[in-house]
């Protein structure tokens, strides 16, 4: 079992900054993303991170968020810039182990204009 811990989300304006972290328990993580779900929508995936350091972003936040990874704490950092009111959702931590999936409990960002 993986257990996920999410920190770092919050109230913003309009093309400020936030920065989430999330940190895994255990070993032999391979995947690791931030997903994100507006309040009447579908979740989707805003950025991921592969073992290697390979990274993809929807076409929605490119340009503004940052993945990052940290090997040593298993730990997984979204970089938020210019955010916008659109931004606005619960992000939850994904992370990949062994062909399972496990999530975190989600984190609130509200983006205010």
């Amino acid at each position: 079992q993986v257990r996920l811990v999410e920190s770092g989300g919050g109230l913003v304006q309009v093309g400020g900054s936030l920065r989430l972290s999330c940190e895994a328990s255990g070993s032999d993580i391979s995947a690791m993303g931030w997903y994100r779900q507006a309040s009447g929508k579908q979740r989707e995936l805003a950025a991921a991170i592969t073992s290697d350091g390979s990274t993809n972003y929807a076409d929605s936040v490119k340009g503004r968020f940052t993945i990052s990874r940290e090997h040593a704490k298993n730990t997984v950092y979204l970089q938020m810039n210019s955010l916008k009111p659109e931004d606005t959702a619960v992000y939850y931590c994904n992370v990949r182990r062994w062909g399972a999936a496990y999530w975190g409990q989600g984190t609130q960002v509200t983006v205010s204009s």
